[in-house]
């Protein structure tokens, strides 16, 4: 997101929270104060904090400063999934579900002191739309934003959309001051924060940490036992971060090799939350460069994965095989849908009719530095392809440089792209659309797939969305299945989420529409 390599390995710095504020072993850090610190050992930085443009790991930081118009809960607990109020209290559809009113939460302010209106909304949204950066398309079928009163916003749109779903995405979806709305990319990025949420930002240290600290006037109140301080600690060693864990220097994190997930549920003081996420691992065919270009070489090499021993030796079992991408969870989600077994007879033979002899095909896959299960996938991948002749070249690599190198120049780029995408918003057109629909310059289609027809199917069955479920639901499922057929993609593994928290945090609960995000405002000890 995805943008989305959350495991990287590098060097610690210690955490360093100013005078009056000691990291304690054994037991989470407290000022002198007895201010009270939520820390998570974060296993990525954020880079980007502008709530127009971030799209990737700063969502967790987002998510505890700003606010969205809305917010999904996904299904859970035998209860459907469902929209809830968040910036907005109210929201009403036009039956064309072409004009959208939301009325806001009255009472909410920002940092600044400003209050929230239909203006603010209104700007917040044309900003991000006009810098035109991030997931800011999610807002692309909004043509103009009205605002009768200082509580409504009424949105007209181009095409019909469930915009109650797209208000509460993770990314774009962000509202912020109207002062802040002049500002540029740097003025966020300097650890500047202009939200309604729980938390503004302190501090900011690329690369080291963030450091939020709680707004005393924010509208949803605080709860007795709520954090002061929120503080992300970036250790992308994960070995370090298990080690903090287990000492009580943080609270939370996530990325733990699997085969230490037994110990850890045997730690008396930790606690490991494993749910489904609606987060896939997925590695993307360079389709404009030869080999690749050829359907059936990728046809070849998809047969060619080791699907379950990638899931068993990487994931505990706890994965599940990816029947394309779109995961279960998430409307849309094709059960149905051929999985390939993995098969190196039929795999050569594919191969020959492509007229790839064997022996002297090479191959380049990237992946993100320290993140354990795409490089098992990497390892596994590249023995079975060494059966075929196929010497699979590993390039590990920060996550920044590898999707850089993959934006540059498709035709310099590696062979096979290896990431994760969760949903920007929970609908199946945004697995489809930034993954596979084409592109003039590379942002997320980084297998540089182009397809007018599935693009066309793609795009009409987002616009029945809000109108036609069932017929959106049977143009997507077609879709999911013009990829399989065409091997666009190694559809790999459905992921667990699993994250470690310390077992005295109450109120845990992981919402897998937002990867890795943690409402902290919703915890307390």
């Amino acid at each position: 997101m995805k943008r989305r390599d959350l495991l990287k390995t590098a060097g610690f710095a210690a955490l360093a929270l100013g005078a009056g504020m000691p990291v304690l072993r054994g037991r989470p850090a407290i000022a002198a104060d007895g201010t009270s610190i939520f820390t998570l050992a974060y296993p990525a930085g954020f880079p980007d904090l502008d709530p127009a443009t971030s799209f990737s790991n700063d969502g967790a930081v987002l998510a505890n400063t700003y606010e969205t118009l809305t917010r999904y809960i996904p299904a859970r607990d035998g209860a459907e999934a469902k929209v809830e109020p968040l910036l907005a209290e109210s929201w009403q559809a036009s039956p064309d579900g072409l004009t959208w009113t939301f009325r806001l939460r009255p009472g909410v302010k920002f940092h600044d002191g400003a209050d929230l209106t239909s203006q603010a909304v209104k700007a917040s949204i044309e900003r991000t739309k006009k810098i035109g950066g991030g997931a800011s398309f999610i807002w692309a079928p909004v043509e103009t934003i009205e605002t009768p009163d200082a509580a409504t916003v009424i949105m007209r749109l181009k095409t019909a959309q469930p915009m109650d779903i797209t208000a509460a995405a993770g990314f774009a979806a962000w509202i912020y001051s109207p002062a802040s709305t002049d500002k540029d990319n740097a003025w966020f990025n300097a650890g500047n924060s202009a939200g309604t949420g729980p938390y503004r930002i302190e501090s900011y240290e690329p690369g080291q940490r963030a450091i939020l600290t709680r707004s005393e006037s924010y509208w949803g109140g605080w709860s007795e036992g709520a954090f002061d301080k929120v503080v992300f600690e970036i250790i992308e060693d994960v070995v370090l971060a298990q080690s903090k864990l287990e000492s009580g220097e943080a609270d939370w994190t996530f990325g733990i090799p699997y085969d230490n997930l037994e110990s850890l549920k045997e730690h008396p003081e930790l606690k490991v939350v494993s749910n489904p996420s609606f987060e896939t691992l997925v590695g993307m065919y360079n389709t404009r460069r030869a080999p690749l270009d050829n359907a059936k070489v990728r046809q070849a090499l998809s047969i060619a994965f080791p699907y379950d021993d990638v899931i068993s030796a990487g994931t505990a079992g706890l994965g599940a095989r990816a029947r394309g991408i779109i995961p279960p969870g998430i409307w849309g989600h094709d059960a149905e849908a051929p999985i390939p077994a993995t098969d190196l007879d039929k795999a050569r033979a594919l191969l020959a009719e492509a007229g790839i002899a064997e022996g002297g095909l090479e191959l380049t896959l990237t992946y993100a530095t320290g993140d354990a299960l795409e490089a098992l996938a990497g390892e596994l991948w590249k023995a079975n392809l060494e059966q075929l002749g196929i010497t699979l070249t590993l390039q590990p690599m920060a996550w920044e440089a590898q999707w850089q190198l993959a934006k540059a120049d498709p035709a310099a780029g590696q062979d096979i792209f290896l990431m994760y995408w969760w949903p920007t918003f929970v609908t199946p057109y945004d697995y489809l659309f930034n993954l596979f629909h084409s592109e003039t310059a590379p942002n997320f289609n980084l297998g540089y797939y182009a397809n007018p027809d599935f693009d066309k199917l793609i795009d009409e069955a987002n616009t029945l969305s809000a109108t036609d479920r069932h017929a959106a639901e049977v143009s997507f499922k077609k879709a999911q299945r013009i990829l399989i057929d065409e091997a666009a993609a190694v559809f790999v593994v459905d992921k667990p989420n699993v994250h470690i928290i310390r077992a005295d945090i109450k109120n845990y609960a992981d919402n897998p529409a937002y990867g890795h995000v943690t409402f902290v405002h919703e915890l307390s000890r």
